[in-house]
């Protein structure tokens, strides 16, 4: 443990009451949390540990293991949601660490489970989650109430989460009962000295990126930058935070939506469209500098097809750019001649290399007999970064065999230097699988895959297009499937163009698809080399051979993995997540050997391909470095005290990863590490990077003076106070119950209760409601959320919950039975506070009934079921003052009642049905199928009349006066009249 930790542990320990630390992204919070543990004291009680993700758990257990070093390490116990309540209770008094979900905790705390002398106190973790109503807060309240002596430390290492919103550190503070706040920034002197002391070696490379990658992200912040000048013009939002700068974080859109949610009823289409759109332009800048170039333009194409014309970004003047230089990258089209087609005008290639897929342009001729097509040129043009990152693993290679080389003749020595062990760290785990593909079979190979399937995407799309139509039985000219179509194109508009690269597309494309089920129905390899032999000419005469031998193993490879997910690779889907599933499914082919690996013994043919080209075998015969691990920084797991590498090449640069390694070394001054950043030159790449600390060293400099101007109230022994009782003299008792005057006192009456359905505890309004001073007892209900009193019964929705209800029909069964067992059901609808009190737009709304709109369902719902009461709520704390207007002149739930309401026994009867006293389903069925009674009429019948045989002896002008009216009356008692038919 580096000594800036050791201190943070004894600011923690000194304060009895806990405290709030606050850290720099990257530094290891899982570290303390573990010493915090290990210094746990099983006399004093249970330790429990909060809000902590699978990641988090295993970090934290994982840390304990290596602090222990014992062969049986104690390690925190797990309580699962399915574990028995009496096995928790033993858990609680066992005196061990726990990790334990919020909701599982706070229904022991309610329900006496845990005993209060059994808590030494409570580890929250990600405390920039917290808030006046979260779940964490409710049980920091309730341990402060049972117990004096339990303490609460929460954590957090996100520093520019903890400076949004007005006060939000003094706030957390406060609805945790703790009055210390740490701080510890990157710029702390301690951390500034345990890291610099023996920093690594650290190396920047500057990748330099291509002409159509710098004008692609020209255009992208062009594009962003026109689009906040149209947000800017809303006057709703705050314009300082509006930069391109912020644009290039995910916050950014949180930020916009917060300001914007509380009108977002009164905005018009267009702004809406433009939060949606400034979300979109930050994934391409992202994507520009991650993914390949066929992947991207993959993406570009789902864009076109999802988004279309309601995007306000693809109008704008630059966004044009994006898409025409997307597609430079990847391929161009060509006439027969040579020559580029661009809008209405001819553009002569300077390099005559002219392929249409693997078919040559003169031979493409006299196969199909056209005398003048379109055909396509691949530039396939790969990422910078996979040279850039094959010359550093070459470099590290000569190195370690110079090490070596010195220690066998004794000049050099070193335990250290044997781990040759070299981590990539890239940003999640596609771009760590595509580099691994990069490492076996090279650049040119992995994106030539990804071309092809591509192209077999187009072919699968275009024939779901196609399945349906009528084909013509005299078809004109030629088929966009049977060869190319001959067209004059000298003054073609920009639509004519689009249309002729999609014909160009699918042209090439079936040439691959008709190659692959030639090979797959023949299964001779001689045919497929005859007839691809020839067919390509690449972007240089002399390597056409070579072009042709590499073009036609890439074809060997992808009909072998299209043997099993070629419907999953041709689906227009997001290009992401298609080329996710391309490469684990291809990973799974190799594993099963499918596919053949470049390691593998197979055809001699097959190697002969890819030996004789020497892009290719650089990466099939022998391996750069020994041992090369991929780390995906999404996953959040630090491993490096684990994999212990002395090499670290980052791929994609992460404030927090960088941080990790320089603990990593400060833990390990003996080791020697070196790290590689590479950087994208001049691009929102290093802006990002940059931003990034620049904006986590401002949040530390705004809590720094917010802990100067901090007013923590504190009682007489030190503690801190709270907000509940701050502003409530005595929580325990609400404001609001009737008093009543007893000789010369004023007593109260006995206090509120509300019976809470186990679920309702992942929202906040049971925290609220014990805020009012309503004893909440939490059970599980099988009918409704919220049980007021004997009578009424509450179910609550929230705006996209009811939403979802209405769609699946689950909302008409659950008024169904709160109708057959309580006799005033409420259906609560609750908005957020933080957003418009309106479902949608008041343009929106219309007087027909419509069965999509969500006003008319809601109508349908209360005609169907007339008792049904709707009760519209702005926020929580108003929900907790409508539940205290509906509990008066209420008697109070009983519990055991409200657990077996819908409950049947194993005899099939329900146990204390309530509906004997007002309900019977099968009469009211039986009333509403007699002639002359409708929905309208049979309710006054069932308030006239106590039942079926009362009714059946009811006169005539009874009966009219109950049905409102004399046909119907006579209708019902005609029927109740009439004789059996007998038998003769």
């Amino acid at each position: 443990m580096l000594p800036f930790q050791e201190q943070i542990i004894t600011d923690l320990v000194e304060d009895p009451n806990g405290g709030l630390v606050v850290l720099s992204s990257g530094l290891p919070v899982y570290s303390l949390v573990a010493s915090l543990l290990l210094f746990h004291n099983p006399s004093q009680g249970s330790l429990l540990i909060l809000c902590a993700s699978e990641t988090q758990k295993a970090s934290i257990s994982g840390c304990l293991q290596r602090l222990q070093q014992t062969p049986n390490p104690i390690l925190p116990i797990d309580i699962p949601g399915d574990l028995p309540s009496h096995q928790r209770t033993a858990l609680y008094a066992s005196g061990s660490s726990i990790f334990v979900t919020p909701r599982i905790l706070i229904a022991d705390l309610l329900t006496s489970r845990v005993p209060p002398s059994s808590v030494a106190g409570v580890l929250i973790l990600d405390a920039h989650r917290l808030s006046d109503t979260s779940t964490e807060a409710f049980i920091a309240r309730i341990i402060r109430s049972i117990s004096n002596t339990a303490y609460v430390r929460a954590f957090t290492d996100r520093p520019h989460s903890m400076v949004s919103g007005f006060a939000k550190a003094e706030r957390i503070m406060k609805c945790l009962y703790v009055r210390r706040l740490h701080l510890w920034p990157r710029f702390h002197v301690l951390v500034c000295g345990d890291l610099e002391r023996d920093a690594p070696e650290v190396v920047d490379v500057r990748v330099p990126m291509t002409p159509a990658m710098r004008g692609i992200q020209q255009a992208v912040l062009e594009t962003m930058d026109a689009c906040l000048k149209e947000l800017r013009k809303t006057n709703k939002v705050d314009v300082e935070d509006l930069t391109v700068e912020n644009g290039l974080f995910k916050s950014f859109d949180e930020v916009v939506r917060r300001q914007l949610d509380p009108i977002w009823h009164t905005l018009g289409k267009k702004t809406k469209q433009l939060v949606s759109d400034l979300r979109t332009l930050r994934k391409l800048l992202d994507y520009l500098l991650r993914y390949d170039a066929v992947t991207y333009l993959k993406y570009l194409d789902t864009l076109r097809v999802s988004e279309g014309v309601r995007s306000v970004w693809i109008f704008a003047e630059s966004s044009y750019k994006i898409f025409e230089l997307a597609k430079k990258r990847v391929f161009q089209v060509l006439q027969a001649d040579g020559v580029r087609i661009s809008n209405g005008r001819k553009i002569m290639v300077h390099q005559r290399s002219v392929t249409r897929g693997s078919v040559n342009v003169k031979e493409a001729e006299n196969l199909k007999g056209v005398d003048n097509g379109v055909f396509l040129e691949e530039i396939l043009e790969e990422a910078p970064k996979w040279n850039v990152l094959r010359e550093l693993l070459e470099e590290i290679k000569e190195r370690k065999e110079e090490v070596l080389s010195n220690q066998g003749n004794g000049l050099v020595g070193g335990a250290n230097e044997n781990n040759d062990l070299v981590l990539i760290a890239c940003k999640d785990e596609r771009s760590c699988l595509q580099l691994e593909e990069c490492l076996l079979k090279g650049p040119h190979q992995v994106i030539r895959q990804e071309w092809e399937n591509y192209l077999l995407g187009k072919v699968e799309l275009h024939s779901l297009k196609k399945r349906g139509r009528k084909r013509s039985q005299d078809p004109k000219g030629y088929g966009i499937l049977d060869g190319s179509v001959a067209r004059s194109y000298e003054n073609a508009d920009p639509t004519n163009i689009n249309n002729l690269e999609n014909d160009a597309l699918l042209v090439v494309a079936s040439e691959i698809n008709y190659i692959d089920k030639e090979e797959a129905a023949t299964g001779d390899e001689s045919q497929r080399l005859a007839t691809v032999k020839g067919y390509t000419k690449g972007k240089s005469h002399g390597r056409s051979k070579k072009a042709a031998k590499q073009a036609s193993a890439s074809r060997y490879k992808l009909k072998k993995s299209a043997v099993k997910d070629k419907f999953d690779k041709t689906t227009l889907e997001t290009a992401v997540q298609g080329a996710e599933t391309n490469f684990h499914s291809e990973r799974d082919l190799q594993g099963n050997n499918l596919i053949p690996s470049s390691t593998c013994n197979v055809d001699n043919s097959f190697i002969q391909l890819h030996s004789q080209d020497s892009r290719v075998s650089e990466f099939t015969e022998t391996k750069p470095v020994a041992h090369i691990h991929f780390y995906a920084l999404e996953k959040n797991e630090p491993r490096l005290d684990i994999w212990k590498p002395t090499v670290i090449i980052v791929f994609h640069p992460d404030i927090t990863f960088v941080r990790e390694i320089e603990v990593y070394k400060a833990e390990n001054p003996s080791l020697k590490v070196k790290v590689y950043f590479l950087f994208y030159e001049n691009s929102a790449e290093v802006q990002k990077f940059d931003a990034s600390i620049r904006r986590e060293n401002a949040a530390f400099e705004s809590l720094i003076r917010q802990k100067s101007l901090m007013m923590i109230p504190v009682d007489q022994d030190g503690r801190c106070i709270g907000p509940t009782t701050l502003f409530e003299p005595n929580p325990a008792i609400s404001l609001d119950l009737p008093m009543k005057k007893v000789g010369c006192k004023m007593t109260t009456e006995k206090e509120m209760r509300v019976i809470v359905d186990m679920r309702e505890f992942m929202s906040s309004l049971p925290n609220v409601l014990h805020q009012k001073g309503m004893k909440v007892v939490p059970v599980t209900l099988d009918v409704g959320d919220y049980v007021l009193s004997p009578l009424v019964c509450v179910e609550r929705k929230s705006i996209s919950d009811l939403f979802q209800s209405f769609a699946s029909g689950r909302l008409y069964h659950q008024v169904e039975t709160m109708v057959r067992y309580y006799r005033i059901p409420v259906l609560l609808i609750e908005f957020s506070q933080d957003k418009s009190f309106s479902f949608q737009p008041s343009n929106d709304l219309g007087d027909d009934i419509s069965p999509t709109s969500i006003i008319s369902k809601l109508s349908l719902l209360v005609l169907h079921f007339p008792r049904l009461r709707l009760v519209w709520s702005r926020s929580v704390h108003a929900t907790a003052e409508i539940f205290v207007s509906l509990k008066s002149n209420q008697d109070e739930p009983d519990e055991a009642k409200a657990i077996r309401v819908g409950v049947p026994s194993e005899d099939g009867i329900i146990e204390n049905d309530v509906r004997a006293e007002n309900y019977n389903a099968a009469a009211i069925e039986f009333l509403r199928r007699l002639p002359g009674v409708t929905d309208s009429i049979y309710r006054s019948l069932m308030d006239g009349c106590k039942n079926l045989a009362e009714l059946a002896v009811l006169p005539v002008e009874r009966l009219a006066e109950l049905m409102g009216g004399q046909k119907p009356a006579k209708m019902l008692r005609e029927f109740l009249d009439a004789k059996f038919p007998t038998m003769i």
